[in-house]
């Protein structure tokens, strides 16, 4: 009677088991620290070298880097199918309204002809991406992130998936929150995310619904006058250079005065001032706001999890020669 108890006490601890030595195999087979230590060892320091050597010629790369991050992972897979041009019956994800004002695309060729340059068809695009970000993210003053990697490229192009995944500027909080949690991102992490807007600048064409016909009551009375300096007419022109930086005091700086920005009703975009209205997001605002140290560690974790979501790995992908076109053997 005891050997059939322990006997069945064994089973069901094998059965308990079970899911979590495959979830073990499942992770060790996608993404791993330092997957290119045998096939390229110095793969991740010949990108951040290019990433310095680019930020110091182009400050701005650094956040196109960033902005490269989100917009290729939220849409099916960190895959970088973003960067595919349009060829071939391939109609590039940067033909989306979603993609406006995108830019330095080119320098990932840079980046990509160090790598070619020392081990030929090993690093693949959508490692380039991830870690390119990971980089620029260290040279705005944010956190050291420790990326996986061993993604592989796409074959094609989600253009119409851009609309459904990657939320407009003045979507509702529901909206943007909904988006995220749909790839495992919490709400803690979407507002530490939306703290990428630390950096960089907004093109009038976002901004002037809040100013024209009359100004958003929820914008600060002199910020908008400033705005208004900033974006004259209610009609600019998408090719003018006609922006806003997104925080006047660090524009460059990802840290957490956009927090506090924000408190004082000086959010650029719909979706950034509502982030203090909402009351599911509001604590994490003022929490950011208090404690620099906080949102980085917030930012780190999100930006992990938005560096993970759904890789192509293994046979699943192909590692791109030219990371604007797929292979063509």
């Amino acid at each position: 009677m005891m050997a059939i108890k322990s006997h069945h006490c064994c089973l069901s601890f094998i059965f308990l088991l079970l899911p979590l030595l495959l979830q073990l195999h499942s992770v060790k087979g996608n993404l791993q620290l330092n997957y290119y230590a045998q096939s390229c060892p110095n793969a991740e320091e010949i990108i951040k070298q290019q990433v310095i050597k680019l930020y110091n010629k182009h400050g701005n790369t650094a956040v196109s880097w960033v902005r490269n991050l989100f917009h290729d992972c939220m849409v099916k897979s960190c895959d970088a199918s973003l960067l595919l041009e349009t060829v071939n019956g391939i109609e590039s994800e940067q033909k989306s309204d979603r993609s406006f004002g995108m830019r330095n695309f080119k320098y990932v060729k840079t980046i990509k002809d160090a790598l070619e340059q020392e081990c030929p068809r090993t690093v693949s695009c959508a490692d380039i991406v991830s870690l390119s970000a990971r980089d620029g993210i260290v040279l705005l003053g944010g956190p050291r992130i420790e990326m996986k990697t061993g993604r592989k490229d796409s074959k094609r192009s989600y253009l119409p998936e851009v609309e459904n995944t990657i939320p407009n500027h003045n979507d509702s909080m529901e909206l943007v929150l909904s988006r995220f949690q749909s790839i495992g991102i919490d709400t803690q992490g979407v507002v530490a995310l939306l703290g990428a807007h630390s950096v960089g600048r907004v093109h009038c064409v976002n901004l002037v619904h809040r100013l024209y016909p009359t100004v958003d009551p929820t914008l600060e009375p002199d910020y908008a006058e400033y705005l208004k300096g900033r974006c004259p007419t209610p009609d600019p022109d998408p090719e003018a250079v006609l922006y806003s930086r997104n925080d006047r005091e660090t524009p460059m700086i990802l840290d957490n005065m956009y927090y506090k920005n924000l408190l004082k009703h000086k959010g650029l975009l719909v979706t950034d001032q509502q982030l203090t209205s909402d009351p599911t997001t509001s604590p994490f605002v003022e929490k950011m706001a208090a404690d620099n140290g906080y949102f980085h560690d917030q930012f780190a974790r999100a930006v992990l999890l938005l560096s993970e979501n759904n890789p192509l790995t293994g046979d699943e992908g192909e590692v791109r020669k030219d990371c604007r076109y797929v292979n063509s053997e």
